[in-house]
């Protein structure tokens, strides 16, 4: 049986997912694919979760056009998604006098972007903000419209409202050969089924320019642009209240410290192009140089304090700017490639450009009545006050099983996120949907817990279970029967 749609979007990303989204608005069938068994498992997984303001795009792309409207439009759909978003703006730091001229450029080309705002502050007039800040700083760019987010709870939100809104979602769905027919539009097949769609959304990140290629369609090339990041326990997460970025260089906006929502401090990326896209492993010189040079900025960051390093890999596209555009040579496939940042920020205006160049290519788009714009998130136990957490627990008692400590998880909130509108498929998963595991212990104690929850609830064993990915099991085979069972960790 071959499923038919109006349109299908390739990638469970924030990109993908926030199209799928506003697509939804409309009375369509769309469905979106994405090759791992989860939304968010790429760049949208791991990346500096930083609304940025615009200032530093070249005028008159699309990247600077797309960020300054995205970010504007933050506030009204993490509101809608009940997503946690802070505008608590950035800086970005000059040290000595060519990085000062630096700052000037950044803030006339952010005037010429329309970025509002803008201002050049003084040595002092810094250290009255954050007083945390190196005292070498002489100048820093002030920017009140940065802010910061969660980008795979983002992500995850989109895809929830995109689903109960009507979008059907198929995961470990890779796409292995895409047909198309002049009258009939695409047939898109994976290993095991086929879908079939009047029109193609290449959202596939990494791997856009090898959905292009399948169809014979414009060519360009992906880089893979590896960066390692380095994340602090919460005892650190107060230190500074702002963004801080260094003056940014030919690979990127260079090594920032920055607090995030969940309470932690985050120092990062390095950025290093390479040819594999799926290697996000760290190194010993990439975190030895984030260390190095986060202090730059904020010289006394407790570096014993750092609980976890972890590496995401941004799409950059050989144009040096956004693909997204209507191919000029298979009619009904739509291009959105090379999303690098700031495509964090630009996605909600993205998906606003992808959905009027669908209309301009003839999609008939009727104002679908029974749209919902809010999603409500389960509220976490650890964010209940006491009458709140016993209100909980009287009505469901699995509020009052703490699994993971360090976070304060209830065993409530891991069976919602497996049975939520986009359900998790991995510890991963949970790990996203509900942050246990993401503490300091960094899920040493609740794994095991987890992992029980998930084989009863899915009636699975424990070695079906995965980390991440198909085939990242965690265990392997009972080694020894008893009052207990033990099992071989495969997994790192």
């Amino acid at each position: 049986m071959v499923y038919m749609y109006d349109v299908l979007i390739i990638g469970g990303g924030v990109i993908g997912c926030s199209i799928a989204r506003e697509l939804s608005k409309y009375c369509l069938k769309v469905c979106l694919v994405e090759k791992n068994n989860d939304i968010a498992s790429g760049s949208s997984r791991a990346n500096s979760a930083i609304v940025h303001a615009g200032y530093d795009c070249r005028v008159g792309s699309l990247m600077a056009e797309l960020n300054v409207k995205g970010n504007q439009m933050y506030t009204q759909v993490c509101s809608e998604l009940d997503v946690p978003f802070r505008q608590v703006g950035s800086f970005v730091l000059a040290f000595n006098g060519e990085e000062e001229q630096e700052l000037l450029h950044l803030y006339h080309q952010g005037q010429e972007n329309n970025v509002p705002g803008l201002q050049i502050i003084s040595q002092k007039e810094i250290h009255l903000l954050e007083p945390r800040i190196s005292k070498n700083v002489i100048a820093a760019l002030w920017a009140p419209t940065g802010g910061i987010t969660c980008p795979y709870e983002l992500t995850i939100a989109l895809a929830e409202s995109a689903a109960m809104n009507g979008i059907d979602i198929y995961l470990d769905y890779e796409v292995t050969n895409i047909v198309h027919h002049h009258d009939k539009g695409f047939m898109i097949y994976n290993k095991n089924r086929c879908l079939s769609s009047t029109y193609i959304i290449n959202a596939a990140g990494l791997y856009c320019d090898l959905i292009s290629s399948i169809l014979h369609a414009e060519e360009f090339k992906i880089t893979a642009r590896k960066g390692e990041y380095l994340l602090l326990d919460h005892s650190e997460g107060e230190i500074i209240q702002k963004v801080l970025f260094q003056t940014p260089g030919p690979m990127g906006k260079g090594v920032l410290v920055t607090p995030t929502v969940d309470g932690n401090l985050l120092i990062g990326p390095t950025a290093k192009d390479q040819d594999d896209k799926e290697d996000t492993s760290t190194t010993d010189q990439g975190i030895d140089d984030i260390k190095k040079l986060s202090k730059i900025s904020v010289p006394d960051i407790d570096l014993s304090k750092v609980i976890t390093s972890f590496a995401g890999i941004r799409a950059v596209s050989s144009t040096g700017d956004f693909i997204i555009q209507p191919s000029y040579k298979i009619d009904g496939l739509i291009q959105v490639a090379g999303i690098c940042s700031p495509g964090l920020t630009s996605a909600p205006a993205i998906a606003v450009m992808v959905v009027g160049i669908l209309r301009s290519k003839g999609l008939v788009l009727e104002a679908n009545a029974a749209y919902r714009p809010y999603r409500k998130r389960m509220k976490p136990f650890k964010m209940m006050n006491l009458e709140e957490r016993q209100q909980a627990i009287k009505t469901n008692p699995a509020y009052g099983h703490i699994i993971c400590r360090c976070e304060m998880v209830s065993e409530a909130e891991i069976l919602s996120a497996l049975h939520g509108f986009v359900p998790a498929e991995s510890i991963d998963g949970i790990k996203r949907r509900t942050r246990a595991g993401m503490g300091r212990c960094q899920g040493g104690f609740c794994s095991t817990k987890i992992m029980e929850i998930i084989a009863k609830e899915k009636n699975i064993t424990l070695s079906e279970i995965v980390k991440s990915e198909n085939q990242s099991w965690i265990v392997n085979n009972k080694i020894k029967e008893g009052k207990e069972t033990f099992y071989d960790d495969t997994c790192d």
